[in-house]
């Protein structure tokens, strides 16, 4: 039990911060990132050779003007930024607490559906030690179709500190200490991953 605690405290965000590219299609960007995430999202685009970009986030989650979500402020940024705008999806996902990620990767999938996109291969780009966890829930989703790549994004500011340094990353890591096991074990407590 000490040798686990003393790996996570060590070596637990590089666990978590999962980097796994694939060869896609799709560039999907949990945009709640924020817009250094978002630039480093639309320089990943160009890079990467995708098709589309697509943003996802709860609808509730509004940004602090709350004139638009987070998907619609990534779309501003992005076509600010040189993303050609017909390269762009929005999909916006329903609002609540519990379940995000899953209910923005079936937003994701819906979305893409939508527009008879069928790709065999997606990458999804989120901050650092979100991405193992987020990259099985949408791996779920889109089973048995498409397979699902990640990308961890981490701010410049992240090298400079250890994670116990910083409170929003320290309640990022924990959660992801308790959400990903229960991912894996328990799905989450959700009874399908069927985005049907």
């Amino acid at each position: 039990m000490i040798t686990a605690v003393i790996w996570l405290y060590i070596q637990g965000e590089s666990f978590f911060s999962l980097t796994y590219r694939l060869p896609a299609e799709v560039l999907v960007v949990e945009s709640w990132i924020g817009k250094d995430g978002i630039r480093a999202a639309a320089a990943e685009f160009e890079r990467g050779g995708y098709q589309y970009i697509e943003t996802t986030v709860s609808e509730g989650e509004n940004r602090q003007d709350h004139s638009s979500n987070y998907a619609e402020m990534a779309k501003e940024e992005l076509i600010r930024l040189g993303v050609p705008k017909d390269r762009i999806i929005i999909a916006p996902t329903e609002s609540g607490e519990h379940q995000r990620t899953f209910r923005s990767a079936v937003a994701a999938w819906r979305a893409l559906q939508k527009r008879g996109i069928r790709s065999e291969g997606i990458n999804l780009l989120t901050l650092g030690n979100h991405a193992r966890r987020s990259r099985l829930v949408y791996a779920k989703v889109y089973a048995p179709a498409t397979r699902v790549g990640v990308i961890a994004w981490a701010p410049p500011d992240y090298e400079a500190e250890p994670w116990w340094r910083f409170g929003r990353r320290t309640k990022c890591f924990l959660k992801e200490v308790v959400g990903y096991p229960f991912e894996v074990l328990l799905n989450s407590g959700r009874f399908s991953n069927s985005p049907g």
